[in-house]
């Protein structure tokens, strides 16, 4: 099992005050000497206020800020988790994947997916209504200019360009896809490296428009599934990337209630094919994230 670290999305509101003068190469170099294997920004670039009021979140940009991450590491992986694919051109995308992916020495992951808040995507001039679509073809669109080919698409077909320098990993960095749908999962089978899927209750589903998924056999069943049908196509098993159901616990600052609840379950998560366990604690202070981080390590990642 490897461990993700998210950045605390309570820190973007208030980080002048939160981060008590740490920048986000201290965070990220601490977070790496505690043993996680990765470190994620979110993204929402222009969220509404109504959104905001009902436990939505701030984030900084995060290409910008995971290249303040990587330049303070060596180690660790740093990753969007998730960046919405409609919210930007894919050749924008895919320069920015490339550079960080190089300059990172191959250490990026591009979580990616559909994205589900319309409000964001009317204000930013994009395209709500067919973002799957869009999303599908974008990855094609990255894996082009990765290899330094023209991309043939009904939306963003271009020929004659190029994007140097490209990334160092051979073929483009990872692409793992976040989401319950059918369309995410299609996406993990045929195109995509990894998996990102979400715990959520069944009013939480009705929200971000996600399948309802509350319990380890139900994950464990979707994991099977997934890497079934990619084994069809002579594919390994997907990455997979997931926030324990136990992540409520972090809700109140509690990082050693959480982990004792989540220790014992290790096993069953990583029998149901997590391969990654992702976790963001809702440290009040940079003071308390570090304490926060030396409980998760002492009591998950040095078990």
């Amino acid at each position: 099992m490897r461990y993700n670290l998210m950045f605390p999305m309570r820190a973007v509101k208030h980080w002048n005050r939160w981060s008590e003068g740490a920048a986000i190469g201290d965070i990220a170099r601490l977070v790496e000497e505690a043993g996680f294997d990765g470190f994620a920004m979110s993204e929402h670039p222009y969220p509404d206020k109504q959104w905001l009021a009902h436990g939505g979140h701030h984030a900084f940009d995060p290409f910008v800020s995971l290249s303040f991450a990587a330049a303070a590491t060596t180690r660790i992986r740093v990753m969007t988790y998730i960046l919405v694919s409609g919210y930007r051109s894919p050749y924008l995308t895919a320069k920015g994947a490339a550079s960080l992916d190089l300059l990172s020495g191959g250490r990026f992951t591009l979580g990616t997916g559909a994205g589900y808040l319309k409000s964001e995507f009317e204000a930013l001039g994009a395209d709500f209504g067919h973002r799957g679509a869009l999303l599908d073809e974008a990855i094609a669109a990255w894996r082009a200019t990765w290899a330094g080919i023209d991309h043939d698409g009904p939306a963003f077909g271009a020929n004659g360009h190029i994007a140097l320098p490209p990334p160092l990993t051979p073929g483009g960095p990872p692409v793992w896809i976040g989401g319950n749908s059918t369309a995410a999962q299609r996406r993990v089978v045929e195109t995509a490296d990894g998996w990102m899927p979400m715990a959520a209750s069944g009013e939480m589903a009705a929200i971000t428009r996600a399948r309802p998924l509350e319990d380890i056999g139900t994950l464990s069943e979707w994991i099977g599934s997934v890497n079934k049908r990619r084994a069809e196509l002579d594919r390994g098993p997907a990455d997979v990337s997931f926030v324990p159901f136990e992540g409520d616990l972090l809700a109140s600052g509690d990082c050693a209630a959480f982990s004792s609840a989540v220790q014992p379950k290790l096993d069953a998560y990583a029998e149901a094919g997590v391969t990654w366990i992702t976790i963001e604690p809702a440290s009040r202070s940079f003071s308390d994230f570090r304490t926060d981080i030396d409980v998760l390590a002492s009591q998950l990642i040095d078990r």
